[in-house]
This record gives structure tokens, sequence and C-alpha cells, in this order.
């Protein structure tokens, strides 16, 4: 059965938000895309009344709860949205017999490895958030073997809250700034997730099978400290940045050290030309300084 209609959750985060945008250059798709006004992950119960009067040939879930520090002391609501609601989600995509599309995170490892993550790396979170994330994997994948997991990590965009738009502002506010330097991992531009999720939907549609776990995230790995000081020098932003370690800035959630994903599989599997995530964050950057938003 051909994709034409596609369900989005999520719609003010940064990735359903850049789908939004995208849909316009998708003109064969018609795109649903809710947010927890339409579509709350906080009750699971009402998922399958709204989704079959939507009646949509795809689902992909970009809402979470990602508030990794919260998520300690939130840890009920933070299971609920992170992995009742995917497994139902899963579940309701199985009986409609539609693909099903979700996203995960670098901090589903615990950080201790030396070389990149590969898809089929055994889980094991340091943090809550993480563990969260790593059950809606596996309960996801109960429910329904054709669920697509798209692991990601630091992601960023012109809209929402993230690390860029976070840095630009305090780095405006203060003269300096402390940011951990022993921390790696790879960012990830949610506009170009957003796209590489369209060209795997469009693989789908060209009767590929593609189910299971990916990785996806921009080329290059950089620590918070060395992305923070990219984002001063394209940004021309004066504030003196110092790196520190890990152990300066206590988190109530536990950070992996290293969280490098490998992307070869998505690459291989879907054709995704990935570009380097300096590349993606002057782009960001430009359209955060045009106030397009």
């Amino acid at each position: 059965m051909a994709i034409q209609t596609i369900l989005v959750t999520g719609a003010k985060g940064q990735l359903g938000w850049e789908l939004g945008q995208l849909a316009k250059s998708y003109p064969a798709f018609k795109f649903v895309i809710v947010d927890r006004s339409q579509l709350d992950l906080t009750f699971p119960e009402t998922f399958e009344k709204i989704i079959h009067s939507i009646a949509p040939d795809c689902i992909i879930n970009t809402a979470a709860y990602t508030a990794v520090d919260k998520s300690e002391t939130e840890k009920e609501l933070a299971f609920t949205v992170n992995a009742t609601a995917v497994q139902e989600l899963a579940r309701i995509s199985k009986g409609l017999a539609i693909p099903f599309i979700t996203y995960s995170t670098d901090y589903v490892f615990n950080g201790e490895a030396v070389e990149p993550y590969l898809c089929s790396t055994k889980v094991n979170p340091v943090n809550y958030y993480g563990s969260t994330k790593a059950a809606g994997e596996s309960m996801a994948m109960e429910a329904n073997e054709n669920t697509v997991i798209i692991r990601t990590s630091w992601v960023f965009s012109s809209h929402g809250n993230n690390f860029v738009k976070t840095m630009m502002r305090l780095m405006k506010e203060r003269p300096n700034l402390n940011i951990v330097a022993d921390q790696k991992g790879r960012p990830t531009y949610a506009k170009d997730l957003a796209m590489a999720t369209m060209q795997m939907i469009e693989s789908m549609n060209a009767g590929k099978t593609i189910n299971g776990i990916y990785h996806y995230a921009n080329v290059g790995e950089t620590t918070w400290f060395d992305f923070a000081a990219k984002i001063k020098a394209i940004a021309g932003l004066d504030c003196i940045l110092n790196p520190i370690e890990t152990k300066d800035f206590p988190t109530p959630a536990k950070r992996p050290a290293y969280s490098v994903l490998d992307t070869s599989k998505i690459e291989q599997d879907v054709e995704v030309d990935i570009r380097h995530w300096e590349d993606a964050l002057k782009e960001c950057i430009e359209l955060l300084n045009l106030n397009v938003l």
C-alpha cells in the first residue's frame, strides 16, 4: 500500500516543526500534523479513536518527554510518554498494517565506548530518561516488528529549545560561560533529520523494506565546548568560553561521556547523504539571524 496520508505527532517540537516546514516540498503526501492538544501522549488510551478518524498510511512519532534532568523525578510521566505511548502507537500501526516511525536517543548507551555506537550495540542507559527511551524501543518492536526506530543525538533547530539557541542567547547576555568539554557526540540538525525521514518514506513507497533501528546524526564528532565555540564563531559573538569537566557541572541526571552514533546503516539502506554538522549549523544560525520565525 502506497503511503499518502502521514500522521505526525509533536507539531511544536523541533522535529515535528521541521517536518511541517518540509510538507510543502512533498505535495504527493497529505500531512496531518498534531500537537498535544489534539493527541496527548500522556493519555495513550485516547489514541485509537483519534488515529482511526485520521486514517493515516504512516505514523511518525516525534513527540517525546525530553527533560533529561526532570525525568529523574517525573518518572511516571516520562515512562508514559516515552515508552507506554510509543508501544500503543506501534500496536495501532500494526493493526492498521501501516509503517510506524519513532525516534530514540544516544542516551540509551552508557558512554563508555571509544568508537561510534552501532545500531546493534547493546543498550545500557545511565539515566532515567535514557531508560525510558530504551524501554520504548523494545516495547514498540515487540508490539510491531515493522517499527522503525531512528536514534539521534544533540538535536538543534531554528525552532524550539536547544543548545544552539540557548548558547546564542547566553553569549549575548554574559561576558563568559563555562561549557562542558569532556562529553563527545554528533550534533543533529532537525531539518536534516526530517529530510532523511522523508527519504525513508519515499524508499518505502518504492518497495524497499525498512524496519528496525537506525542511527542519524550529522557528520563529524565534537564536544559541547567545541560546539559552543563554533556557534560563537559563526554568530560573531564576543563571549569568553571556558572549558570545564562534567564533574564541575553536576546535574540530576548523569550524562554519557561518549555518545557518537555510527550512521552507516541509514546511509547504505536509504542512500542518505549526510552533511557535516558545521555546514548545518551555519544554515541554522543564518535562519536565526534573519529572524524568519
